[in-house]
């Protein structure tokens, strides 16, 4: 039988820190993906902006702070994109979608690209 673990990743087991650990690494991808915008990706350096240097903001704990900046960066990432990170992270496998013919029916929900005119008719 083959271990479809890879090497040197220990597998997603739950947790408070395998959690924690889970999720500055879901941070980390979300960061370096093109498809989040780099107004969102503000959030979490902010954060880490305000831990380096506290005296912006004296009120507000540090905890408070990070916690909120990471998750309003995570929340507010499209959700296909953190679904996405999170199962690699946790290794579950993602099925790929099926390819498409012109042939087959457009289903109820599907998204159909097309340009629109109006022909005026005389």
């Amino acid at each position: 039988m083959e271990n479809k673990t890879p090497k040197g990743i220990t597998p997603y087991n739950g947790g408070f820190f395998p959690e924690i650990g889970l999720r500055i690494k879901l941070i980390y991808r979300l960061m370096t993906d093109r498809r989040v915008n780099i107004f969102l990706k503000l959030l979490p350096v902010a954060s880490l902006v305000y831990l380096v240097i506290p005296e912006f903001f004296p009120i507000v704990d540090d905890a408070l702070v990070l916690w909120l900046g990471s998750y309003l960066f995570v929340e507010l990432c499209p959700d296909e994109i953190v679904d996405e990170h999170t199962k690699k992270l946790r290794h579950i496998e993602i099925p790929e979608e099926p390819v498409k013919t012109q042939n087959q029916a457009v289903a109820k929900g599907d998204v159909v690209d097309a340009e629109f005119s109006e022909i005026k008719e005389e």
